[in-house]
């Protein structure tokens, strides 16, 4: 008898009912949320380009 699989795969591009999920859209939010997000997306793909450098780049060490 084969055996039964226990575990399932997670599905990455499963698309959830458009009423389960609310995020608001980019223009909806304030001015400053969307600096402050733009800087936080920015920090973290140089930081992943840079790799360990990034840590070692003046003021990394601080927040935002």
């Amino acid at each position: 008898m084969p055996r039964q699989p226990t575990t399932h795969q997670f599905d990455l591009f499963f698309n959830p009912a458009p009423q389960t999920v609310q995020i608001p859209p980019w223009q909806a939010l304030p001015e400053e949320t969307r600096r402050l997000m733009i800087r936080l997306m920015v920090r973290l793909i140089l930081d992943h380009v840079d790799g360990d450098q990034s840590v070692q780049r003046e003021g990394s060490d601080h927040d935002a």
